[in-house]
């Protein structure tokens, strides 16, 4: 009962108490006289001190002696007033928040209570026994109260921090989900708008030669168009719902398209081998599709060589994806300001998939594995 509503309560209750165990204890007219004016002092001070006395130290200071010296000397004036000391006790230990404070005042309010009914009953004895148990009852239940409410200050700090702890632990999922979905839409955009625009300005580049040369630019302009469709195609499905384009016909089928369209619009000789293939589910599809758009990529932009291989198959609940050039080749260890690979593994590693590279002047072989049914 920390609250002053309570208290409020409990001081005007015993005050109460205490005037009827005065009245049926036949007193003397000085002894109610005395044992009155002790209770009104009590119920003063309570109001005028006690009140503020949780937040004023001047209060407590003021309030902790005076309650003492009113509980000793309403047990002086009758022996009965010491049960006084059934809320002078609970007060202490709720307003001194020092424990080894509030022991000292326990000990003092003891002392001074046990003098009262001393000198109330002319026995030291009854004194000696009366006050002993109450303060070893005071201590006990005193300390017993203290370390219930240490442990709910305790547990209120571990509250509080546990709920810090939460909502730093939320930003920092919502900081990693906005990474990540950042992460995931760059490759996105890499593997499928990116290249798609690169190869539209390839075709461009070649519609304007075919136009210089006074060449019909025909078939150029029709593989500029699907190429437009396509990346319009993928930045719908981007836009609309952030997952890629359905891959109609499987991946065998897109591996095909894709060799396909690579080989027009480069004019390089294109083989793919993708048959026997399980079905897959649609993300292993998806992973295998961009691993091939960006090894394509590759050979496009760095390979200087006329003849890629695009294969793929499944061995030991896994799946491969190989694609090979007669390229130049490259030095893997030269540093590079690219996404793609780094990209393309990155996208592997998400899967539990690996990415090895094998280059040579002879050419350059790009192998991705992946397990079966992963989600990407």
């Amino acid at each position: 009962m920390t609250s002053n509503r309570w208290w409020n309560i409990a001081v005007p209750g015993i005050a109460v108490v205490l005037i009827a165990l005065l009245l049926v204890s036949t007193p003397t007219t000085f002894s109610l006289t005395g044992g009155l004016l002790c209770i009104a002092a009590f119920v003063i001070a309570w109001f005028t001190l006690g009140r503020c006395a949780s937040t004023s130290q001047t209060a407590l200071a003021a309030f902790i002696p005076l309650l003492i010296v009113i509980s000793a000397a309403a047990a002086g004036f009758e022996t009965a007033m010491a049960t006084i000391q059934c809320v002078a006790y609970p007060l202490i230990w709720v307003l001194i928040q020092s424990t080894r404070r509030a022991v000292i005042a326990n000990v003092m309010l003891a002392v001074a209570i046990g003098i009262g009914i001393y000198l109330g009953t002319g026995s030291l004895v009854v004194a000696l026994v009366i006050e002993a148990a109450s303060l070893a009852f005071a201590l006990a239940l005193g300390s017993w109260i203290t370390s219930i409410a240490n442990q709910s200050e305790e547990r209120l700090r571990l509250l509080g921090e546990l709920r810090t702890a939460q909502e730093q632990l939320s930003i920092f999922d919502r900081d990693a989900g906005v990474s990540s979905e950042r992460e995931r839409l760059a490759r996105e955009i890499h593997d499928t708008i990116a290249q798609d625009l690169t190869g539209l300005v390839m075709l461009a580049q070649r519609a304007q030669r075919e136009l210089s040369s006074r060449t019909s630019p025909s078939a150029t302009l029709s593989m500029l168009e699907e190429g437009a469709r396509t990346a319009l195609a993928e930045t719908r499905a981007l836009v609309a719902s952030g997952t890629p384009v359905a891959l109609s016909g499987g991946i065998s089928g897109a591996l095909q398209r894709l060799g396909e369209r690579f080989a027009r619009e480069t004019g390089m000789e294109v083989s793919v081998s993708a048959s026997g293939l399980p079905e897959l589910d649609r993300d292993t599809e998806v992973v295998v599709l961009r691993c091939a758009q960006e090894g394509l990529a590759n050979v496009r932009k760095h390979s200087a060589g006329c003849v890629a291989t695009v294969s793929a198959w499944a061995h030991n609940g896994s799946v491969a994806l190989r694609v090979t050039d007669d390229g130049t080749g490259f030095d893997q260890d030269a540093p590079t300001s690219g996404f793609g690979l780094d990209g393309m593994r990155s996208r592997l590693a998400l899967v539990g998939g690996t990415l090895d590279i094998s280059s040579s002047p002879a050419g350059t072989v790009l192998t991705a594995t992946l397990p079966l049914g992963v989600t990407a």
